[in-house]
């Protein structure tokens, strides 16, 4: 083991005993390993935090303790079991949410959520739908928590009128010269500027709530239950910040609901699919709709538009940059995201009547 897991691991107020840490998960962004203690059934997640992707880790650690412990003590008053159904931060010895090392890497520790799975995709309408009652879930238990005391960890993140600004900042460079690849693509995301703004105005003109918003509603961040196949935690909570109930909403639409991977070349096989779209609505609005107003409700079909826009801009800028944010795997591989993307935008304009019909 190296000497530094080591020395994190030890920094964490843990039973005593021989130390093993193992890689675990399939995560890209922090480095993640699965600690036990000899003779201990428990086990612990240990993750370093990125640094390069949260420029500020001590608030992203603040947001998750906050939203945690408000969390543990909503499952508690619902009678539910608050070591499974969320994360617990495990403190350092000297008492706060991390440790930082003598190379200036963050650590972090929770326990591990035993006998749990995720899917990367849904295989049937009942997993979304239960996907969908996690993410509701989530929201209706921070339905009262004050979302301004967080930090925006990650600025402008899906402010849409600022990504479609630098896309045009990036169409004006053209520092990787490809701007003429792209003029068809560049015209179809400037059509529909004259609703990029429509979430951020509403929350503007005081018509949507601030709710707190995990902001990475993917099926792959739901933990289900080994046995009953349930639903039962929400994780993977370091973009948890302010935000508007369409984002999550939207996101979840747009990563589970698309026939297709989202680097899918033959545009032919993109579409939305709405009987998984109307099982993730069920299974959230089930969960929340009492708490949400009639204009938020309304605004959720958007917020899959939105968000698909969104980011159909930003794998766009990437490509006219040169590739410098997303991790690319082939020659016009940002360039192939945003053409999904946006044919994925499509499919939903396409079928939007039937996209507001499914929120009844």
């Amino acid at each position: 083991m190296e000497e530094t897991i080591l020395q994190a691991i030890r920094a964490f107020d843990l039973p005593e005993g021989n130390i093993r840490a193992d890689a675990f998960g399939n995560g890209h962004i922090n480095r993640t390993y699965a600690v036990s203690v000899e003779g201990r059934k428990e086990r612990y997640i240990l993750q370093r935090i990125n640094q390069y992707v949260f420029h500020h880790p001590d608030q992203v650690q603040e947001n998750i303790l906050e939203v945690t412990s408000w969390l543990r003590r909503k499952i508690t008053q619902e009678g539910g079991d608050p070591e499974r159904e969320t994360l617990r931060v495990i403190p350092a010895r000297d008492g706060k949410p991390y440790f930082l090392d003598g190379q200036e890497n963050w650590w972090r520790m929770f326990p591990l959520v035993e006998n749990t799975f995720s899917r990367d995709l849904p295989d049937t309408p009942e997993l979304f739908e239960k996907c969908g009652r996690a993410f509701g879930r989530f929201q209706r238990r921070l339905n009262d928590f004050p979302a301004g005391r967080l930090h925006e960890t990650i600025p402008n993140f899906h402010n849409t009128p600022w990504r479609m600004e630098q896309l045009e900042e990036a169409a004006r460079k053209n520092a990787a010269g490809r701007l003429s690849e792209v003029r068809a693509e560049l015209e179809f995301c400037r059509e529909r500027a004259k609703w990029a703004d429509r979430l951020v105005r509403g929350f503007e003109e005081g018509r949507l709530p601030l709710r707190v918003t995990h902001n990475d509603t993917k099926l792959n961040n739901v933990l289900l239950d080994q046995k009953t196949g349930d639903a039962i935690c929400v994780v993977d909570l370091d973009t948890v910040m302010p935000g508007l109930m369409a984002y999550d909403f939207g996101e979840a639409i747009r990563t589970g609901a698309c026939t297709a991977a989202e680097d899918e070349t033959d545009l032919s096989r993109i579409d939305l699919s709405l009987e998984l779209m109307r099982a993730y609505t069920a299974g959230f609005l089930a969960e929340v709709r009492e708490e949400m107003t009639a204009e938020e409700i309304q605004s959720l079909p958007w917020g899959a538009r939105m968000m698909t826009l969104e980011n159909g801009v930003r794998f766009l800028t990437d490509y006219l940059d040169g590739d410098k944010y997303f991790a690319v795997h082939r020659p016009h591989h940002n360039l192939d995201r945003a053409r999904a993307q946006l044919t994925l935008l499509t499919r939903m304009e396409e079928k939007w009547e039937e996209m507001l019909a499914a929120l009844s």
